[in-house]
């Protein structure tokens, strides 16, 4: 789950006050009997929110002596950012709010959070069972992000596998992907050709081997070529190297020289999403939280199951990893019970069961109990108890890493702003209708994205 930035301060200028007063109880109220009145803002789904507020009722249940009520707002993940910061600058904040990696930074220097290592040991409250690289992106030193003082509790670990439609599959007589042994680009292209088909006759294309969405697919192409968008430090653009150059031509290839996947006209007539759903795709992306709606027939009545990206030079499949996490307020005056609370969200077993799809209910995310996640999650899946595609262990694969597989996050992730990034993909559908060259564009559009790399990194505080 991608957490919109909230950094851009300009904005809670000309904020109005009706914005940022949306009932919050500002830095946690106690009631008259001395205990605990906390307010949480967060974007949820429905589903989501209806399985939350059922923990927060147990929560409160559970700890009725020391906490009175927990205001539980929710809103939009459109609203959320402009929300917050109105919030922010009006300094009535939430005690328990989202925050995304890329803005722990941020949030610290300006006093926004709270560091949770001294109150987690006090409490005795361990997050050894956690997963420790999503964990790790919460933490900072005051220079470097990853390392030092842990500052929120993930609310997930996400990543962004590849499903595959089975029954295209057979209908072409293809074997499966094989999870264990990813697809070099050149046997993907192959597969591709065999299940992209003009179904009814008519000499139109009406069934392409894969679906992509640039913004969330060409990184998996760049990463596993050894490129990136920036440099290690993350303040130069690296988007004309040899090695980038060649995987967006690869990428693009797709699309121009092989025709496996929908033009961009095709796209802007029906989204390369709603192809998938209308089963005339036979790879698309799926993220954990794509996984509830997947397996819902009515949805998606297809059989499907999970799979890896195509690798390129470095032989290892590679995507993206997310996250939202749950921080405290540093202005709290209920912080141990702000962070019980937020500890039973994100490591209560039933809690995990519920949002995981165990109970019976709609997959939400993977489980953040990792002894759970890996051992008696992977067994309810396997023997159909938990509505799952079988091959499970991709997602988990990308998670942990292996020597195939690699997960990492977005760089936009450890920069002040996404703008540099926006910058790259304005553009971008020109070079997929053939309109300017993969090596035009990216000479092009590197001393722009870098203009505002520059930028972006000057008006850090």
């Amino acid at each position: 789950m991608r957490l919109k930035k909230v950094i851009a301060m300009g904005l809670a200028i000309i904020m109005t006050a009706s914005i940022a007063m949306t009932g919050c109880s500002s830095n946690g109220d106690k009631s008259a009997g001395g205990k605990a009145k906390l307010t949480v803002f967060v974007y949820m789904q429905d589903h989501e929110k209806a399985v939350y507020k059922k923990m927060i009722d147990e929560f409160k249940e559970a700890n009725k002596d020391t906490v009175k009520d927990v205001d539980f707002q929710v809103t939009t993940q459109d609203e959320y950012a402009t929300t917050l910061t109105g919030m922010m600058a009006s300094g009535d904040m939430p005690d328990v709010f989202y925050v995304g990696p890329e803005s722990v930074v941020d949030y610290v220097k300006n006093g926004y959070v709270a560091s949770l290592d001294q109150m987690l040991k006090d409490n005795n409250i361990s997050t050894d069972d956690m997963y420790q690289n999503v964990l790790n992106v919460y933490k900072y030193d005051g220079t470097t992000t990853g390392s030092g003082s842990l500052y929120a509790l993930p609310k997930d670990g996400s990543t962004f596998a590849y499903a595959y439609n089975k029954d295209l599959f057979d209908e072409a007589g293809v074997e499966y992907p094989n999870p264990d042994k990813p697809y070099t680009y050149d046997e993907f292209v192959k597969v591709c050709q065999a299940l992209t088909k003009d179904k009814d006759g008519d000499g139109e294309t009406d069934q392409w081997g894969a679906g992509f969405a640039d913004g969330f697919m060409l990184h998996q192409f760049i990463w596993s070529n050894g490129a990136s968008f920036l440099s290690d430090d993350y303040k130069t653009v690296t988007v004309n190297t040899p090695e980038f150059i060649d995987a967006v031509q690869k990428y693009v290839d797709l699309t121009l020289k092989y025709k496996v996947t929908p033009t961009v006209e095709q796209d802007s007539s029906l989204g390369v999403y709603q192809r998938w759903l209308a089963g005339q795709e036979a790879f698309y992306a799926c993220g954990t939280w794509d996984v509830g709606a997947f397996m819902d027939k009515e949805t998606f009545p297809y059989n499907w199951d999970l799979c890896a990206y195509p690798t390129l030079s470095t032989g290892v499949s590679t995507t993206w990893n997310g996250t939202v996490g749950f921080c405290i307020s540093d202005k709290s005056k209920n912080k141990e019970a702000a962070l019980k609370l937020i500890s039973y969200l994100t490591t209560n077993l039933e809690g995990q069961k519920e949002l995981s799809g165990a109970t019976g209910g709609e997959s939400i995310q993977l489980p953040n109990i990792q002894s759970y996640a890996q051992k008696d999650f992977i067994s309810a899946v396997k023997d159909g108890t938990v509505k799952y595609p079988s091959n499970i262990n991709v997602f988990f694969n990308y998670l942990n890493g292996t020597d195939t597989y690699k997960g990492k996050m977005m760089e936009t992730t450890y920069t002040p702003n996404s703008e540099w990034s926006s910058l790259f993909f304005e553009g971008f559908p020109n070079v997929k209708n053939g309109s300017v060259s993969v090596a035009d564009y990216l000479a092009e559009v590197q001393p722009k994205m870098q203009e505002s790399l520059d930028k972006a990194w000057a008006n850090v505080k």
